[in-house]
């Protein structure tokens, strides 16, 4: 995949310095722009002479291989080419064939040349095939030496040999074209070797080239002046001659044949000043201008780079291995007669030590694979981990070989079906004859990431699957997909040289034996590990080194291919060396340095290196002698330290900053270019997400360079810093840094991911490099501030296919890997808004993969209900609502939903991934510490330990007496935590201190007491480190000392059943199974007991030290509170008794000492009791149906969570108003049990699934306001700053935009069925159980309250004066509107009724005629029918009129629909009727009143006619136009904007998924189109299903989207290109001051004012 353009620019160096300067300068950064964001392409441009040095010029080989390179790598044009008025010098050749050679000295010695100068200038060399003579390099002098006087012996020597040529013409020795080769100008040479050999379809649209003639050049223009060839001459020689042969003759010549691109520019000078400065920078900005265009031209119709799969790039790195297979070997029969063999069911290892060509070998075979097998389709899936950037452990391979394997079959399975294309898009696209000017493909999101990766199927959660399910998944496909006619070829190479143990459990990994039809071919460097890990499991091939003729045979091939060869003598030491060493490699390196040798070089044994590893440090000394140790230096770490490869520019742009080491030397883009061709052999370019990447074809070239230049930690901190620069902070620079335009050109980016610009290769790049450069130069916290947490970045990583590399970062602890091995250690924490964030992408994952652009509104939602919380995300939203601004498209959301389920921070399995524990053992007992660490017991005896952080649990490993412990059970208190064991041992450790398990000492056992009686029920701790603890045996207390690690013990008359300790720690509390209690001092005397209950145990005992105070709550729950003041005995203070339902126990309690609450929880109930004076505050009762198995407080007081029995979810209650607000899911089927810690809820499964949630985020989605039931009416003030909702109760919530809260509730007897606002928002009238009220917004004062309407709906007359009420069986009234009195009655129905504007009459359906009652006298005036117009009766051809609209801005006039699709309009006053035109069949309108009916806009400039058929048909009545807008799914809801700017719809969620996850979490989609063109300004995933829609753009500032739900809740999203966004950035600061505000609540007038009768 061709991914750049390289253009070699072509000039004749003396003669264009200002024209190149000025391409460089202005055109070729341009154009790189234009083609980086527009295409997908880099531009780099090789010009041989832009240094000023000719020294640095490369000869005419090097520039022929830089012309062949740019052919053969760019995608499109290749050649631009400067002809100008002067031709050029001629050089003298670079080599010369002995005989030629020879000749031309002879014939030069005839002709009186002395020739002795052109012989020291050129040395004879018999290793060139064949024989020449190459021209020697001129030493290398200093700047200050007198370069004219080298050029003019330079001239000298051309004139000399030009001479010699000519005499060889004269006397027939040589042709007239080959003369000509020897005196063309470097300008002349390049053209001809670029155009010449090339068919015309390969130049054509690839080549540009300018040509400049100048006449009255008096300075210098004999390029083209006739001349007169010397006397007896053939050929023309002179520069002119040459010049015109190549203009007039060549080029001409080209244009015919093969359509060569020409520009023919003359410029007449005058004669007396001759081609100027200011001629010439005139022609230079022509020329600038026409080069930009026809560049922008040539390559308009290039394909930018695709974003390819795994499975191709793994193709094509497999075909371009396999093009190294240079020497057949042995082995691969041995792999043929394997894949060939129907029944050897074992895995084929081929072993070999590094650089035997194992990769090479298993490429070439799996391209053979086809060829072996040929009467069936293998499906042959390489896997090469050495290229796998990504590759870091065995979960990550089971999960790409899942992936690859289903892709190479669904690809087998399409591409062998032969099915024609559907055409499922003849819908009536174009039956429409009336001017639809858009007609939309359902397309929500412009940029739709088709071939990003799928995840599997269920998306990216399948990253936190376990090893053991991953291997079950691959041993499933191993066995369900491959068959005899599509067996499987699995070739996986370079595992042991990833992570240690890699090898090993990939090899465990694969299912013993392996099911028929499939094969596995591995490769591994020692055949012992290879054994170590499969045992007898596995078929291994040993690969030696080649044979030392193949190895000859090799270098000789290599030599021959590249025009070299070596001399008998120097064969032999070539032989020796290959006898040491005879791996592949070695052969290619030896190549390298053999083909440097000339045949008098001084070569000696010493002269070739003896090993792989030695050869590349002496190509490496080469390299640095040629092209300067810094350039060397900095180009290969750079190939080394980047993470996917580097592109020919990104490493050519790293490379043009100043060289710190050498300031003065500017690294120019043909010397990287020079450089790379030298290391050609060694470097392979290969696609990284369709990106064409540098890469080294061995890892041990990576070794040697990382051994001799980045062995200093600094100096990769350095690089990596400086790659890191590079690809997050600007664009690159154009290689002149002085030039005038670089300022402009030189932008920093502010944002480097900017959401406001589209996804492109320099994106993808960016989020492929910058990350890992970031990390390991140490900046870390500058990647979560500034890209991790960037909503910019988020996107470009899920653009770019890298959603679950992107939850792997956010995942990822603050604190690195290292410092996180320990057991519990509470560094390795994860952010909670990274956590967040992490949740939010990965539930998301569905939509995100099908649609990346929707990412930031997406994330958005979900974000704001924690903004207040969480404010550390507030940066994240105002980038998205910046990147909105700048886009000017996308929904704003100005007021979030409530959520009804709050993200899960943090998902952990106890799994030691090795499939051991993961998926049958359940969990046996749980323990939550405040400080945030979670204890685990699982009944394989197992112990887990999570501290809150983002690593997941860690596997407790305890040994006593050098045996590893089994546990049994786990107890909490305070920040202590208890480990029961099998062997009845118990540990106790600090979970904030060092990690020391001191051991408690069991009690004396009695001759009664079994082993079961061993068991700690529970512990408390008192302040002195005292911990006192309760066993099962009956009554006994033990108390242990921490710090003395000793115990005694004490007994109670009962089972103790709970305890509680006095703040001192001088005392301790007991409850007791009987119901009784006792008081006990630290040391075990019995101070006090009571008998606390008759109803059953004491389950909970609270002290309140300050009053002197015990409470006891019983199994009951029933609490008593008695006086415990010292000095007397126990006195009972208060007896609560619960009531008599069935004496259920107590199955959990919490108490909230800081808000003085106690939560006790039943299976029928939950109650909550105020402990300052132990009132009864509330009870709840379970679900009908169901039962409460426990519940806990938030921290706040506020929201309880319970779970019930035999559900999965967790449910969230809200305390105020005894609604169930929030459904937590975890992972598992059925939780365990709850837990609360200081910040977090945790849920734990029966499984060991550990889930938990944020506390605050719980409470802050608890408090959202929502109405207790679905919105069904949503009225929008004119001013736009506050809207009103009802949901058919008895209260109608007033709301501010700038807060998000509602303000005020009206209040009314009964439930409310409609409401409007006059126009001026000054009041609101509603119809609530019959009554009509009439409430004045600014005071909420209730003016009036009229009964005996009998109305079912209400309006308000636009002059805000009148009211009418409408009712189907009595009268419909008009009334004032503030005083109630009725000013006349309408005897007849009048359905969907409207007002006109001028408040003068009503107008409403009526048996299919439409007919208008005087707003005054309430008589029927007006009658419109469409059969005899106004007033008419009917006929044979009545049709019903469907619907109709008052035109506001004509206020008599009214547009008519009918059941036939006549449009009408009326003038009510004149009664007079205009039939316009009649819509065709399938427009019809539907009726009003439905989801989807039609409407129209005020001004009757636009009429949404139905949403039939997932279409939204549209009627511009302006233009006379119908539109079709396809949707994306069936319509559920849709609203004109009643000024005609905007129709928003809801379309349900279409079927495009294809597995099941997908189609569960798919959501209904709110999009807003432009009615004007027809344009999708936004859309938004809504989170449920609404119940009503709504779009308002009554100021020209101010236009948003209301959506209400059949939840309660309420959204508002803002259009962009009417809103301006600055409340909505000030949204959460307000909603902040705002946020403990109650709503006021204003009443209605206790009895109706007015009665209608």
């Amino acid at each position: 995949m061709k991914s750049c353009v390289k253009i070699y620019l072509s000039s004749n160096p003396e003669d264009s310095v200002v024209e190149r300067r000025a391409l460089r300068d202005k055109v070729f950064p341009a154009f790189r722009q234009h083609c980086r964001h527009t295409l997908g392409l880099d531009v780099r441009v090789i010009d041989p002479f832009e240094s000023s040095d000719p020294r640095r010029w490369p000869d005419q080989i090097g520039r022929q291989h830089l012309i062949t390179e740019c052919r053969e790598s760019s995608a499109g044009l290749f050649l631009l080419a400067l002809v100008g008025h002067q031709y050029g010098r001629p050089s003298l050749p670079t080599q010369v064939e002995v005989t030629e050679f020879q000749l031309l000295l002879q014939e030069g010695r005839r002709a009186g040349v002395g020739t002795q100068e052109l012989e020291r200038r050129y040395q004879r060399d018999e290793n060139s095939v064949p024989p020449s003579y190459w021209l020697r390099p001129r030493p290398h002098v200093q700047q200050s030496d007198d370069e004219e006087g080298d050029q003019a012996v330079e001239d000298e020597l051309m004139k000399k040999f030009g001479t010699a040529v000519s005499a060889c013409v004269h006397s027939g020795l040589m042709t007239s074209q080959r003369a000509r080769s020897y005196c063309r100008s470097a300008l002349d040479a390049d053209l001809r070797f670029a155009l010449e050999p090339r068919p015309g379809g390969d130049v054509a649209g690839r080549c540009l080239v300018y040509v400049h003639k100048v006449v009255n050049d008096i300075g210098g223009g004999e390029g083209r002046r006739p001349s007169s060839p010397s006397k007896g001459s053939f050929v023309d020689l002179t520069p002119g001659g040459l010049s015109s042969q190549l203009c007039d003759t060549f080029l001409q010549g080209l244009v015919t044949s093969s359509q060569l691109l020409v520009y023919c520019t003359t410029t007449v000078c005058d004669q007396r000043l001759g081609y100027t400065a200011t001629r010439r920078r005139g022609y230079a900005q022509s020329l600038c201008q026409q080069a930009y265009a026809d560049l922008l031209a040539l390559t308009s119709g290039v394909p930018g780079p695709g974003r390819e799969s795994l499975v191709s790039e793994q193709e094509e790195l497999c075909d371009l291995l396999s093009s190294l297979y240079d020497t057949c070997r042995p082995e691969e029969e041995k792999v043929r007669a394997y894949v060939q063999q129907g029944e050897h069911q074992l895995p084929l290892v081929v072993t070999g030590g590094p650089c035997t060509g194992k990769a090479v070998l298993v490429a070439h075979c799996a391209r053979q694979i086809h060829s072996w097998l040929p009467h069936c389709h293998p499906v042959v899936i390489p896997y090469f981990c050495t290229w796998s950037s990504s590759l870091s452990s065995v979960n990550q391979l089971l999960l790409s070989l899942c992936r690859q394997i289903s892709d190479g079959y669904k690809h087998r399975t399409s591409s062998s079906e032969q099915n024609p294309s559907r055409d499922d898009h003849n819908d009536n696209h174009d039956d429409l004859n009336c001017g639809c000017r858009f007609n939309q493909t359902p397309r929500p999101d412009a940029e739709v990431s088709h071939d990003a990766p799928c995840l599997g199927p269920c998306g990216v959660v399948e990253r936190d699957l376990s090893l053991s399910e991953l291997r079950g998944r691959l041993s499933s496909l191993l066995t369900l997909r491959p068959s005899p006619k599509q067996p499987l070829c699995l070739i996986l190479d370079g595992l042991d040289h990833m992570e240690k143990t890699l090898w090993s459990e990939m090899v465990s990994s694969l299912p013993t034996p392996l099911p028929p039809n499939v094969k596995v071919v591995l490769t591994v460097s020692s055949s012992s590990s290879a054994r170590a890990a499969g045992g007898g499991a596995l078929s291994l091939v040993s690969l030696p080194g080649l044979e030392r003729k193949q190895c000859v045979k090799m270098v000789a091939s290599l030599l021959s291919g590249s025009g070299r060869r070596v001399t008998s003598g120097q064969q032999v030491l070539v032989n020796q060396a290959l006898s040491s060493c005879r791996l592949p490699l070695y052969a290619r390196l030896l190549h390298r340095h053999t083909a440097l040798w000339r045949s008098d070089s001084d070569v000696a044994e010493s002269s070739l290196p003896d090993g792989v590893h030695s050869s590349i440090s002496v190509l490496l000394d080469h390299l640095e002698q040629e092209h300067g140790r810094s350039m060397v230096v900095r180009t290969l770490s750079y190939l080394n330290l980047s993470r996917t490869g580097l592109t020919d520019a990104e490493l050519a742009d790293l490379l043009s900053g100043d060289d710190k080491s050498t300031p003065s030397v500017t690294v120019l883009q043909v010397d990287v270019e020079r450089l790379l061709l030298d290391l050609r052999r060694f470097l392979i370019r290969r696609s990284v997400s369709g990106i064409c990447v540098l890469s080294w074809v061995s890892r041990h070239f990576k070794l040697v360079v990382n051994r001799r230049y980045l062995s200093d930690p600094e100096v990769r901190r350095q690089a990596h810093s400086a790659m890191a620069d590079y690809f997050g902070g600007r664009d690159p620079l154009p290689t002149d840094h002085d030039s005038e335009d670089a300022a402009e050109y030189d932008q920093s980016l502010h944002h480097p991911f900017d959401l406001s610009s589209s996804f492109s290769r320099l994106t993808l790049r960016k989020v492929s490099e910058l990350p890992h450069h970031l990390q390991k130069a140490g900046r870390q916290e500058e990647f979560e501030q500034k890209f991790l947490m960037s909503p910019g970045f988020n996107q470009a990583m899920v653009q770019a296919g890298l959603l679950g590399d992107l939850l792997l970062m956010l995942e990822a602890t603050d604190s690195p890997s290292s410092s996180c091995s320990s057991s519990f250690s509470s560094s390795c924490r994860l952010s909670t808004e990274r956590a967040l964030l992490a949740s939010v992408l990965k539930s998301s994952a569905c939509l995100l993969q099908s649609s990346p652009v929707q990412l930031p509104t997406t994330v958005e939602t979900q974000l704001l209900p924690y903004l207040e919380v969480l404010p550390a995300i507030r940066p994240y939203i105002r980038e998205i609502r910046g990147g909105r601004r700048r886009r000017g498209s996308g929904l704003g959301v100005t007021l979030c939903p409530a959520p009804s389920s709050v993200p899960a921070l943090h998902r952990f399995k106890c799994d030691d991934n090795n499939g051991g524990s993961g998926g049958n053992a359940s969990v046996v007992e749980v323990a939550g510490m405040a400080c945030g660490t979670v204890a685990v017991v699982m009944d394989d005896g197992t112990a887990w330990f999570w501290d809150g952080g983002g690593i997941g649990p860690a596997k407790l490993l305890l040994t006593f007496e050098e045996t590893q412990l089994k546990f049994a059970g786990v107890k909490s208190g305070g920040r202590f935590v208890l480990l029961s064991t099998r062997c009845d041992k118990h540990f106790l450790w600090e979970a904030t201190g060092p990690e020391v398990f001191l051991q408690v000492q069991e009690p004396p056992r009695t001759g009664s007491v079994g082993r079961s009686a061993n068991t700690v029920e529970g512990f408390v701790v008192a302040c002195r480190k005292k911990v006192f603890l309760r066993w099962r045996d009956g009554g006994l207390v033990s108390v242990f000392d921490v710090s003395a690690a000793t115990s005694s013990h004490f007994r109670c008359k009962s089972r103790v059943t709970c305890l509680v300790c006095s703040s001192d720690g001088l005392s301790v509390y007991c409850g007791q199974d009987d119901g009784s209690a006792a008081a006990f001092d630290a040391d075990g005397h019995l101070l006090a007991s009571w008998t606390a209950s008759y109803h059953g145990g004491v389950t909970l005992m609270i002290l309140c030290e300050e009053r002197g105070e015990a409470a006891c709550v019983d199994r009951t729950g029933s609490v008593t509170v008695w006086s415990v003041a010292a000095g007397g005995p126990p006195r009972l203070l208060s007896e609560n008794l619960m009531a008599d339902r069935d004496l259920q126990d107590v199955l959990s309690t919490d108490h909230l000492e800081q808000v003085h609450t106690l939560l006790v929880c039943q299976a029928h109930q939950v109650t909550l009791w105020g402990t300052c004076d132990w009132e009864l505050w509330d009870q709840f009762l379970a679900p009908r149906g169901r039962s409460f198995s426990q519940a806990v407080l938030a921290q706040s007081g506020d929201v309880f969570l319970a779970l019930l029995d035999a559900s999965p979810q967790v449910l969230a209650w809200r305390v105020g108003t005894g609604e169930c607000v929030l459904t937590l899911e975890p992972t598992e089927v059925l939780p365990h049990e709850l837990l609360k810690t200081t910040s977090d809820v945790v849920c734990v499964s029966r499984h060991g699934c550990v889930t938990t949630w944020s506390s605050e985020m719980i409470q802050a989605a608890a408090a959202a306001p929502r109405m207790g039931r679905a919105v069904t009416a949503v009225a929008v003030e004119e001013s736009g700053h506050g809207f009103y909702t009802g949901d058919g109760s008895e209260a109608v919530w007033r709301w501010r935009l700038a807060s998000g809260l509602p303000h005020h509730h009206f209040l009314h007897d009964g439930p409310v069925a409609k409401l409007r606002l006059s126009p001026s928002d000054a009041h609101l009238v509603t119809l609530a159980a019959g009554d009509i009220y009439v409430w004045e917004t600014a005071t909420g004062q209730n003016l009036v309250r009229a009964a005996g309407s009998r109305a079912s709906d209400v309006l308000v007359a636009p002059s805000g004066q009148l009211g009418v009420s409408l009712s189907e069986t009595s009268l419909s009234r008009v009334w004032r509107l503030t005083q109630g009195g009725v000013v006349c009655s309408v005897r007849l129905h009048l359905a969907d009724a409207q007002v006109t504007p001028e408040s003068t009459f009503l107008i409403g359906l009526r048996r299919g005629d439409l007919l208008a009652a005087s707003l005054w006298s309430g008589s029927v005036s007006k009658r419109f029918s469409c059969a005899a117009g106004p007033g008419g009766g009917g006929g044979e051809e009545e049709e019903e009129v469907v619907a109709f609209q008052t035109l506001s801005g004509s206020p008599d006039l009214v547009v008519v629909l009918a059941a036939s699709g006549a449009l009408y309009t009326w003038k009510v006053a004149e009664e007079t009727v205009c039939r316009h035109f009649r819509l065709p069949s399938h427009f019809l309108c539907q009726p009003v009143g439905g989801s989807g009916g039609f409407q129209m806009s005020r001004d009757g400039g636009f009429a949404l006619l139905s949403t039939r058929d997932g279409a939204l048909n549209v009627l511009d009545l302006a233009q006379v136009a119908l539109c079709s807008i396809r949707t994306e799914g069936p319509i559920v809801a849709a609203h004109l904007d009643s000024n005609g700017r905007y129709a928003a719809y809801v379309a349900g969620p279409a079927p495009l998924e294809e597995n099941v996850a997908c189609r569960h979490r798919a959501r209904p989609l709110l999009q807003v189109v432009r009615l004007a063109d027809g344009a999708r300004v936004g859309s938004v995933r809504l989170p449920r299903n609404p119940s009503t829609l709504l779009v308002s753009c009554g100021e020209p500032e101010l236009g948003c989207v209301f959506v209400g739900f059949e939840d309660g809740t309420v959204g508002v999203y803002t259009i962009p290109d009417v809103a301006s966004g600055g409340s909505v950035e000030s949204l959460g600061s307000r909603a902040d001051k705002l946020q403990g505000t109650p709503p006021h609540r204003w009443l209605p007038l206790p009895a109706p004012n007015v009665t209608w009768h």
